[in-house]
C-alpha cells in the first residue's frame, strides 16, 4: 500500500530537493509537494507512478487532439505528444510553464506547445483532454468537469485521475496530510463525481507489480523491522528506488481488482 514502507514516503524537507542534469539554460524545478518532478532520484517511484498512467493514456489517444491540463513539468505532456496529433500543456503556475516550455518544445516534438492558463479558463477544442493528480486540489471539481465535457463535446475523451485515500492516508485516518488537497476521493464517491457529467465513466484502479509488488509483499512479511537491524536501510533504497520503472505499475479495470485497494484512480469519461 502507499502509505507503508521507505519509497512510499516523502520527506518533510522537501523544498531541499530540485532536478538534477537539466538542459542548458533550462531552469531546475524545486520539489514541494505541489507537483511530482522526474530527475529527482527519491521522488522516483511517485514519478514512475503517474508516468504509468501517461503512458497508458499515450496509446488510447494516438492521432488525436490533446489538452493535458494542469501539465506541471511537461514530462506528461512529452509523452501524450509521442502519438498523439497534437498535445497542449496547460498550467497557470509561471515557474512550471517556463521550464515546460524551455525544456520540452527545445525537442524534436512540433506537434507540442505549453501554454499558462487556468484549467477553468483554457478553451480550445480537443478530442481528449488528460487531467491527472490533480482534481483532489479543486474547490470546485464539478464546474472543471464540466468545462472539459464542453471542449471534447459529444465525441471525445476525458481522462481523470486521482489518488485512492484509503491507500495514501495513514490508516485510521480520513485524508493525508497533503497540505494541497482539497479533498480526496474513495472509489464510488470519485465515480459518481464524473458520471454528474458525462454518460459513460470507466473506472480503472492502478496497482504495484513486478518488483514493487515483491517489495509489497516483503513489507507485509516484516521487511520494515529486518533492514534496520541489518544497517541496510539506506543503501538497500538508494539502489531500490531510482531502479523503479513504470512498468513496475499496472492498471485493472474494475470488475478485475478490488479499487478499495488501488493506489490511484484512473476514470474514462465519455
Amino acid at each position: 500500500m502507499a502509505r507503508c514502507g521507505t519509497i512510499y514516503s516523502r520527506a518533510v524537507s522537501r523544498t531541499l530537493y530540485e532536478q538534477l542534469d537539466q538542459p542548458e539554460g533550462v531552469p531546475p524545478l524545486a520539489l514541494t509537494g505541489e507537483r511530482t518532478l522526474p530527475d529527482v532520484p527519491e521522488e522516483n517511484y511517485w514519478f514512475r507512478r503517474h508516468q504509468a498512467v501517461y503512458e497508458w493514456i499515450a496509446a488510447r489517444v494516438a492521432s488525436e487532439r490533446v489538452i493535458d491540463m494542469a501539465c506541471g513539468e511537461g514530462y506528461g505532456s512529452d509523452v501524450l505528444a509521442a502519438s498523439a496529433a497534437s498535445v497542449v500543456g496547460v498550467d497557470a503556475n509561471p515557474e512550471a510553464h517556463e521550464h515546460a516550455r524551455l525544456r520540452y518544445q527545445i525537442s524534436t516534438r512540433p506537434n507540442l506547445r505549453f501554454e499558462r492558463d487556468l484549467v477553468e479558463s483554457f478553451a480550445e477544442p480537443a478530442d481528449a483532454v488528460v487531467f491527472l493528480q490533480t482534481i483532489e486540489h479543486l474547490q470546485d471539481p464539478d464546474a472543471v468537469l464540466a468545462h472539459f465535457r464542453s471542449l471534447v463535446g459529444e465525441r471525445g475523451s476525458v481522462y481523470v485521475s486521482t489518488p485512492n485515500v484509503l491507500t495514501l492516508a495513514p490508516k485510521g485516518a480520513e485524508r493525508s496530510d497533503n497540505p494541497w488537497h482539497v479533498h480526496e476521493y474513495r472509489a464510488e464517491e470519485f465515480e459518481q463525481l464524473c458520471r454528474r457529467h458525462f454518460g459513460s465513466v470507466a473506472l480503472f484502479g492502478l496497482f504495484h507489480t513486478r518488483k514493487l509488488r515483491a517489495h509489497e509483499l516483503a513489507l507485509r512479511a516484516g521487511w520494515d523491522s529486518v533492514h534496520p537491524r541489518l544497517g541496510i536501510t539506506k543503501r538497500f533504497y538508494d539502489w531500490f528506488t531510482p531502479a523503479i520503472a513504470a512498468s513496475d505499475f499496472v492498471l485493472r479495470p474494475r470488475g478485475q481488482a478490488d479499487l478499495d485497494r488501488a493506489l490511484d484512480f484512473v476514470a474514462v469519461c465519455r
